[in-house]
């Protein structure tokens, strides 16, 4: 089934993946592009304008004298990001002590995913400031759809917060805290909305060019946009290099789904581009990026699931092997060389719909999911049998509005990340374990799992991924963009 009627345009969390408002533009630069915002910049110089955990804004002798009489299991003794309602005229500001780094960028209009694209400057890099590559679509107001475009960023002098965590500074940090972020950006036109963007980098074929990066967005119209943005990127570091109309067509288009769709996802298994998509209609594509540079897309597709296909994710270890999650709340593995076009095996994971799943790089028979409900598990797929019942090795019912991303830390198996629709992105270790005689709470507040190890508030979060390149670095989307880093990861 759909997840968003094709005239909405109302705002509501995006458990339907439903468009948030339209933002406040001065219809004069609605062309423009957002702004870093400085959110320290004069938000911490009073205190009594900073709501924390345990903080409602009383006298600190009248708030510690109604808490000391209140039990430890009491939930409302506690404010709790995504659960505690706010009072009116109250917003969150978050604690910059608890931050190595905190940016947010706000878009002309919303998107609802992005990601993060390799670079040249090296792998595990810490040194400040920083600088990385995304690319996202946007969620233009029905009667604006042709507002809609691809946005290919650099976001550079990324500084670390101001009196932030020194652990992972280095001799020859170049650390300028008082530099202001800097944002470049190259669109490219698109008439619909993009429900769903991945890149992928095909290798160079010469030892003095630069690897070819492809975006696939699925949209709104149904059709899967192919773009190669290697021009985009390049141009930023070469000045006064103009992007032509012909490099902003895309060079490819799949017409191949007749309703829209949000899964995508390109196999790194296959270097050259291997491309699947899935619609609401449940069907599965497969598209092949040739020797020569073309596309080619298999017409009969994967058939099984009764609902949407959520979420696709080609298997990290096993070439022709990968996963699909459904509104019909099951996870289905399928082989692309089966004849039959049907799942090799069906798990019935949840009675909501299955939005969203992420499979481990570094432990590959670990696949995490999130469901519509909030509840998101780990599940092994070597107890994945056809005739039994699956169970998860861990599940987590913490969020109480749908998942709407999960993502596995690159390079560490037992951190996860999630956002869900109470506005939120958590943070999750995994290898925290409870001994017997342990609470399932955390410092006496109930149904907070020690597993969680950070809250950030996200409003309206859509997608969160890891930066495969800079240790602990996270960006978020919502209601606008958020690049951070914190002390616990």
């Amino acid at each position: 089934m759909s997840k968003r009627t094709a005239d909405e345009d109302s705002a509501g969390p995006l458990k339907d993946r439903s468009r948030p408002d339209a933002m406040d533009i001065d219809d004069d630069k609605t062309n423009e592009m957002g702004e870093f915002e400085d959110e320290f910049e004069d938000e911490f110089e009073s205190e009594d304008e900073i709501i924390e955990a345990g903080v409602d804004g009383r006298p600190d002798a009248e708030r510690e004298a109604e808490e000391g009489a209140m039990e430890l299991d009491n939930p409302q003794g506690t404010f709790i990001v995504g659960r505690t309602k706010l009072e009116p005229g109250q917003t969150l500001s978050p604690d910059p002590t608890t931050y190595r780094m905190l940016h947010n960028l706000s878009t002309p209009w919303p998107c609802l995913s992005f990601d993060i694209i390799r670079d040249g400057l090296g792998d595990n890099r810490s040194v400040y400031p920083m600088t990385m590559y995304t690319v996202a679509g946007t969620q233009a107001e029905n009667t604006k759809a042709s507002d809609n475009s691809l946005m290919v960023m650099k976001l550079s002098a990324l500084s670390k917060m101001q009196g932030g965590d020194d652990d992972d500074s280095s001799d020859d940090e170049d650390d300028d805290e008082d530099s202001d972020p800097l944002l470049e950006h190259k669109s490219i036109p698109l008439n619909s909305t993009t429900n769903r963007i991945r890149a992928h980098q095909a290798p160079a074929t010469g030892a003095s060019q630069t690897p070819t990066t492809l975006t696939a967005t699925m949209t709104e119209s149904t059709n899967v946009y192919i773009h190669d943005i290697t021009p985009h990127l390049a141009s930023f570091d070469t000045p006064g290099t103009n992007i032509t109309p012909q490099q902003n067509k895309p060079v490819c288009t799949i017409r191949a789904h007749k309703s829209e769709g949000y899964a995508v996802d390109w196999s790194t298994l296959h270097p050259q581009g291997k491309l699947l998509t899935g619609d609401n209609d449940g069907l599965i594509y497969v598209t092949t990026r040739t020797d020569g540079g073309g596309f080619v897309t298999d017409n009969r597709p994967f058939t099984g699931h009764t609902s949407s296909v959520e979420e696709l994710q080609w298997s990290p270890s096993e070439a022709s092997v990968f996963a699909s999650a459904s509104s019909d709340g099951t996870i289905r593995v399928w082989d692309v060389r089966s004849k039959a076009r049907k799942p090799a095996l069906s798990m019935q994971v949840s009675n909501v719909d299955v939005n969203v799943m992420s499979w481990s790089r570094q432990t590959t028979h670990l696949l995490a999911s999130g469901d519509d409900a909030g509840v998101w598990g780990v599940w092994d797929l070597r107890q994945w049998k056809s005739d039994g019942k699956p169970t998860p090795i861990a599940s987590f019912d913490y969020h109480k509005e749908q998942i709407t991303s999960v993502e596995w830390h690159p390079t560490d198996d037992s951190i996860v990340a999630v956002s869900a629709g109470d506005n939120t992105v958590t943070i999750w270790d995994l290898a925290v374990e409870l001994d017997d005689e342990e609470s399932k709470d955390t410092g006496g507040v109930a149904d907070v799992p020690p597993q969680l190890l950070f809250v950030h508030y996200q409003n309206l979060a859509k997608e969160v991924h890891w930066h495969p390149q800079i240790p602990g670095v996270l960006a978020a989307t919502g209601e606008e963009f958020s690049v951070f880093r914190t002390i616990s990861v």
